[in-house]
């Protein structure tokens, strides 16, 4: 019995660095990239940067950069541990995350409403229901957490750990997308038949799955 939770607990560990590797580059990356867009002229070098509009700008870098502080900040707050040994700070975190959560929402919405997507309406359509679903899981976390409605409480603050993730599995999944495939039904403009499927795939199956996990948790207490 010792030997199998010795096994399990070193499987857990060795999951949550697999898990942390990408998370921490991909912040480092987006965190870099978002605070050069802040201060230079990157329009030689991706599309999202316009010229002459820093509204447009200041939208999707800020976006950025603040997406990567809530994507090392949110994971921390999950640990039970964390949790009872430091509550001031996991209420600390937490609001941070919330209020980071709803700028970085707000700042993608603001962007597919001045700007526009690269593929389109329907684009639009998929990256505006899921700033949406951000900003209710961040309302609805900081609500329950208020309320003292624990189970509640956690269950939001997983959907919204979906949701801040989204960015990253949108990317993991056209690198594994490319690796397997060399790229079909993808173009440069994003409007290929993969890239469709791409706009809800990112993150409507994996709150599915967790809202079936959720609802099972919750049969198993009653």
């Amino acid at each position: 019995m010792a030997l199998a939770r010795r096994g399990s607990a070193i499987a857990r560990w060795l999951g949550l660095i697999g898990l942390a590797v990408p998370v921490i580059a991909f912040a480092a990356y987006s965190m870099r990239f978002g605070l050069r867009g802040l201060g230079a002229d990157l329009s030689a070098e991706t599309y999202i940067y316009t010229s002459g509009a820093p509204l447009f700008n200041l939208a999707i870098f800020a976006h950025m950069v603040l997406g990567a502080v809530i994507m090392l900040l949110v994971p921390l707050q999950l640990s039970t541990g964390l949790r009872l040994r430091f509550p001031r700070q996991h209420r600390l975190a937490g609001r941070v995350i919330v209020g980071g959560a709803v700028c970085v929402a707000l700042g993608g919405l603001a962007y597919i409403g001045l700007r526009g997507t690269i593929a389109g309406p329907l684009m639009d359509l998929g990256f505006a229901v899921y700033g949406g679903l951000f900003l209710l899981a961040a309302a609805q976390t900081l609500r329950h957490a208020h309320a003292g409605n624990h189970d509640r409480h956690r269950d939001w603050a997983l959907r919204l750990l979906v949701l801040i993730m989204g960015s990253l599995l949108f990317r993991l999944h056209y690198v594994l997308w490319y690796l397997l495939t060399g790229g079909l039904w993808s173009t440069e403009q994003l409007d290929g038949p993969f890239d469709k499927v791409q706009y809800f795939a990112f993150y409507l199956p994996y709150l599915a799955l967790l809202e079936l996990w959720i609802r099972r948790r919750g049969r198993v207490r009653a």
